[in-house]
């Protein structure tokens, strides 16, 4: 097996063999506790035009976050510690962010895509192990898609060593990755769609035992709870 680590939507693009898409700040994160949370039909897209186009036709709701947006324009915030007050049980969600979701739609040379971040890193490592693929991509999306962002990095690295059987530390990641720019946020009292719990919530190293996989659908990727032995969830 060879274990590939590229960055950014120029690397999404690019991607081949099984993929995953890696935006632990926060899209990959919301996307797994979204699923946990027993969300009914989940699509990621690169747009908010899009997001609403889907959103009016499946009756859905918008969950993100944009640069180039007010929060107010999202029915939900892209925050794992907003998120656990909601009740989201068979809704159908559309979700759009600045990187993570449009690296799942950038990834059309891949056999498979999968969501991963810290929160679900083992079952990610358990997953590929599983399927033995030749080839496998790890896509660290980066701050807008375009700028290296050490979490997203890291978790690729994090999952590159278990698959390799080096060596990991979670805690000394914890350490380094509390004191980063892309993590400034959490710790921005102004910021209000980014409360510091997010920060511990994104580094809860393998708090949930499944992976999301892809599948492209018109406007967008829809992701499904997969079991780490690759059966879906009934």
């Amino acid at each position: 097996m060879i274990v590939n680590v590229v960055e950014c939507l120029s690397g999404a693009e690019r991607a081949k063999g099984l993929v995953v898409v890696i935006d632990v700040f926060r899209s990959s994160t919301v996307a797994c506790f979204l699923a946990d949370m027993g969300v009914g039909e989940y699509i990621a897209t690169d747009s908010l035009d899009r997001a609403r186009a889907l959103a009016a036709a499946k009756n859905g709701k918008i969950i993100g976050e944009l640069e180039t947006e007010p929060v107010d324009v999202f029915d939900h915030l892209n925050s794992p510690f907003l998120l656990k007050e909601a009740d989201v049980t068979g809704q159908t969600f559309l979700h759009v962010t600045n990187a993570g979701t449009r690296g799942l739609m950038a990834c059309t040379g891949a056999d498979e895509v999968l969501v991963g971040c810290f929160v679900n890193a083992g079952a990610v490592v358990d997953y590929i192990r599983a399927r033995s693929p030749e080839l496998v991509t790890l896509v660290a999306m980066g701050t807008g898609g375009v700028m290296r962002a050490q979490e997203d990095m890291m978790c690729a690295m994090y999952i590159k060593n278990e698959l390799e059987e080096y060596p990991n530390s979670i805690e000394t990641l914890r350490k380094f990755l509390r004191d980063v720019d892309s993590a400034a946020k959490f710790f921005d009292e102004s910021r209000t769609d980014c409360p510091e719990e997010d920060f511990d919530l994104c580094m809860d190293l393998d708090r949930f035992d499944f992976v999301l996989r892809g599948e492209p659908v018109e406007g967008g990727v829809r992701l499904s709870r997969v079991e780490a032995d690759g059966r879906e969830k009934a």
